[in-house]
C-alpha cells in the first residue's frame, strides 16, 4: 500500500492540472461521480447571488437586453464550442438532452430525405445499448416520420446501414461500461450511405476531445451536468454544422427560433443559424449558472484533460488490481485508451449494496442496474492520491 501511496503522491506532484481543484467547491470526499453530476465551480453561488438579486430584482424585465438574457444561449454555446471542437455559431444551449435529440433526429430524417428522391430513406438505427431516454426518444420521432427503427450495437452500424438509413443515433461513449466508441469512422460510414448522424456527447464532452467539425459530425447534443459541471438539471446543447443550418428544419418550432420573435406573425420563417435550435424562452437561472461554471474552463487545454484522464483511470485499474482480491470484481470499461472514456466500470454481483457502503466511507460512485460500479474521472479536480484511496477503501469494502 505505501507503494501505491508514494506513487500517487508523485503523480499529483507532477499533475500539470493539480491547481484546477481550486476551483471547485470540495471537502474530504472522493467524488467520483463527476459522470452524473458534476462538482460545484467556486464562482457559481455568487454569480447566482447577482443574477437573482441585481438582474432579476432590480433591473428585472431590462436584464434581457442589458444583462444579455435573450443572447444567452448562442453566447454560453460558443463558450461550450471549443470543448467539442466546432468552431462559433454552431451551438445554441436550451431545453433538456431528451429534448434536443428529438430535435436533432427529426431534423436528420427530413435533412435526408432533401438527397435523392428515388431512395426512400425510412429507417433510423439506434444504438441498442443507450441510455433509455435516448431509444424513447428515437422510437417516438420514427412512429412521427414514418421510419422503422431498427436498435444495432454500435460496432455493427456499418454492417447495417444502406439505402434506407436516413439517420443513425449513437453515443460517444457508452453510459453503463465507459467505452468510447469511434466517432471518425462511425461518422464516415454513415455518410458513405447518404445518411446523417446524430451523436449523443455527454459522456465525453469535457473529458475528452470530439472535434465535431474535424470529423464532419452532422448533428450532436449533449448535456451540461456532468463533466462541465454545469449543475442540477443545467440545460443541455445542440450542435447543427455551419453546412446543413439552412436545412435543418426542427420538430419544435417556436417564437424563440422565429425571424421576427416579437412580431407575434402566425406563420413561422425560422431564423439563420443555429438559432433554429431554439424553441421557447431561455432557462436564464440554469443558463448563467452554467456560463459562471464554464470559467473553469478558462485556459484548459482538452487534451491535457484526457492525459490525465487516461492516467487516472490506469492507475485506478492498477490499484485495484494490486488491493482487491483476484476475481473479486470484473472490469467491464475497455483497456485500450482509444476504446475508454473518462470512467471505470466493475462488476459485482451486491452492486448497490457495495456503492452504499462506499459512499458511507466517503467514496462517491454510483450504480448501474444490475450489477455495474461505476467510478467517473472528472480531470479538473480528481486526483491520483483520490484514485489510491478509492481502490484501496473498495478492497476494504468489498464483502468477504
Amino acid at each position: 500500500m505505501s507503494e501505491l501511496l508514494s506513487k500517487a503522491t508523485e503523480l499529483d506532484a507532477a499533475d500539470p492540472l493539480a491547481a484546477l481543484r481550486s476551483r471547485f467547491v470540495l471537502d474530504d470526499v472522493v467524488y467520483l461521480d463527476g459522470n452524473s453530476l458534476g462538482a460545484l465551480p467556486a464562482g457559481v453561488a455568487e454569480r447566482l447571488q447577482d443574477v437573482v438579486r441585481r438582474e432579476w430584482g432590480e433591473l428585472r424585465i431590462r436584464s434581457w437586453d442589458e444583462s444579455g438574457w435573450w443572447t444567452a444561449p448562442e453566447r454560453i454555446g460558443d463558450r461550450i464550442a471549443p470543448l467539442v471542437g466546432a468552431a462559433p455559431g454552431q451551438v445554441v444551449v436550451g431545453d433538456s438532452t431528451s429534448v434536443n435529440v428529438f430535435k436533432a433526429l427529426v431534423a436528420a430524417v427530413r435533412i435526408a430525405r432533401e438527397g435523392d428522391g428515388a431512395v426512400e430513406r425510412d429507417e433510423i438505427l439506434v444504438d441498442a445499448t443507450t441510455f433509455p431516454t435516448d431509444g424513447y426518444i428515437a422510437e417516438s420521432a420514427a412512429r412521427m416520420t414514418g421510419c422503422a427503427l431498427r436498435p444495432v450495437r454500435p460496432e455493427e452500424v456499418p454492417a447495417a446501414l444502406g439505402p434506407r438509413t436516413a439517420a443513425v443515433l449513437l453515443n460517444h461513449v457508452d453510459y453503463r461500461s465507459g467505452r468510447l466508441f469511434d466517432l471518425p469512422g462511425l461518422t464516415a460510414a454513415v455518410h458513405a450511405v447518404g445518411a446523417v448522424a446524430v451523436w449523443d456527447l455527454c459522456h465525453s464532452a469535457g473529458a475528452l476531445p470530439v472535434e465535431l467539425d474535424a470529423h464532419g459530425v452532422d448533428l450532436a447534443v449533449g448535456c451540461t451536468y456532468k463533466f462541465l459541471n454545469g449543475g442540477p438539471g443545467a440545460p443541455a446543447y445542440l450542435y447543427v454544422r455551419h453546412g446543413l443550418q439552412e436545412r435543418f428544419d426542427t420538430p419544435l418550432p417556436g417564437w424563440n427560433s422565429h425571424v421576427e420573435p416579437f412580431g407575434m406573425r402566425p406563420g413561422y420563417t425560422p431564423a439563420a443559424g443555429a438559432v433554429r435550435g431554439r424553441v421557447g424562452t431561455p432557462e436564464i437561472l440554469s443558463l448563467l449558472a452554467l456560463d459562471a461554471a464554464l470559467d473553469v474552463w478558462e485556459g484548459v487545454d482538452i487534451a491535457a484533460v484526457r492525459r490525465k484522464s487516461l492516467a487516472l483511470t490506469d492507475f485506478f485499474l492498477e490499484c485495484v488490481a494490486r488491493y482487491v482480491p483476484e476475481g473479486a470484481v470484473e472490469c467491464v470499461t475497455p483497456l485500450a485508451h482509444e476504446e475508454r472514456g473518462s470512467q471505470i466500470a466493475l462488476r459485482h454481483e451486491r452492486a448497490g449494496e457495495v456503492m452504499r457502503a462506499l459512499t458511507a466511507r466517503g467514496v462517491v460512485g454510483d450504480f448501474r442496474h444490475p450489477d455495474v460500479l461505476r467510478f467517473g474521472f472528472t480531470p479538473l479536480y480528481v486526483g491520483f492520491a483520490d484514485t489510491e484511496r478509492a481502490a484501496r477503501t473498495l478492497a476494504e469494502t468489498l464483502p468477504a
